[in-house]
């Protein structure tokens, strides 16, 4: 996979320094999001936002961009889901990555419906709150020993 010259640090300028104050952050590449995302255990979850702090450790820096963490996880669980209807049983457990505040993520492969089937048969219970799935307990299953690993 051609990673485009990623992971690229960055300057905090302009606009960004508004929202996010000073310093650098990381544009992180594909694959480093996909690594991430396999670390995380059967029966334990993840969200977006410590994907980006185990970025922005491993880089030395003080965020991750959080709009390419989030395109990137979105193509590792596509890729996954292609790979399982290829036949592989090993895949990126993208189920597993949740949004912020322990929300599924409906753009991924099957939607809520499959993420919460998936959550459900490791023994997660998913609440739903108006239109959004959420899972209600998701901090006490954290997982956060995640390593970026070069």
């Amino acid at each position: 996979m051609d990673d485009k010259g990623l992971p690229r640090v960055c300057k905090v300028t302009g606009k960004l320094s508004k929202r996010w104050g000073r310093g650098t952050f990381v544009i992180p590449a594909p694959l480093e999001v996909d690594a991430l995302m396999k670390q995380v255990p059967r029966g334990r979850v993840v969200t977006i936002n410590e994907l980006r702090a185990a970025l922005a450790a491993r880089h030395k820096v003080n965020f991750a961009c959080p709009i390419t963490t989030g395109i990137f996880s979105w193509i590792a669980a596509h890729a996954a889901a292609e790979a399982e209807a290829e036949g592989k049983k090993r895949i990126t457990p993208y189920w597993r990555t949740l949004k912020t505040g322990g929300e599924l993520n409906p753009k991924y492969p099957g939607g809520v419906e499959g993420m919460a089937r998936r959550l459900g048969a490791e023994g997660h219970k998913v609440a739903q709150k108006g239109k959004r799935f959420f899972l209600p307990d998701y901090q006490r299953v954290l997982f956060t020993k995640l390593r970026c690993v070069p």
